[in-house]
């Protein structure tokens, strides 16, 4: 009684055909699909790519990631991968400069590379260090928000926001710091 009722009120000819067996039989006569109005065409390489084409046109595409707002979580998301990767690189590119280098006979042995440094100019020395030295600073300070979060702590939206903005405030204290040295 309580399955017609709610066949009823559903008006569902799927599950009417489930309880009723003479529905069943009306409803597979409707749901044999007209195979003669079904047809298929052979098309050669251009025409099934041009087809192809046609059909990638008509895809929805996704936004851009430049239309939404920059915010503090994803921003430094990207930039702690970005200096990691700096830093990476830079750490690599040196090591191999100092060791294949001097067997090519360039100076590059720790006393050319001290002369070096010596004889460059201050706004030379400051150009070098700037983006280094903010870079191992955001790193490192970003790496110990992730710690920070990898124990339970801060993972909330308020929580990420503070920890943000204090990472960026003690990256310029210690850049400026680094920069002092």
């Amino acid at each position: 009684m309580i399955a017609r009722i709610g066949l009823r009120a559903n008006n569902s000819n799927c599950l009417r055909a489930f309880v009723q067996p003479a529905a069943a039989t009306r409803l597979g006569n409707t749901l044999k699909s007209p195979s003669k109005l079904i047809h298929t065409q052979k098309l050669n390489e251009s025409e099934n790519l041009a087809l192809l084409n046609h059909q990638r046109n008509l895809r929805p595409s996704s936004p851009h990631f430049t239309i939404y707002q920059p915010q503090l979580t994803w921003v430094a998301s990207i930039a702690n991968r970005v200096t990691g990767v700096g830093l990476s690189a830079g750490i690599y590119a040196f090591a191999i400069g100092y060791v294949t280098l001097p067997l090519a006979g360039a100076g590059f042995d720790s006393q050319s590379l001290i002369e070096i440094t010596q004889s460059a100019p201050v706004w030379l020395k400051a150009l070098v260090k700037v983006p280094i030295a903010a870079a191992f600073s955001f790193h490192s300070l970003n790496g110990i928000r992730h710690l920070l979060w990898d124990t339970g702590r801060f993972l909330t939206l308020k929580g990420a926001y503070q920890t943000g903005y204090a990472v960026l405030g003690l990256t310029a204290v210690s850049t400026i710091g680094l920069m002092l040295l």
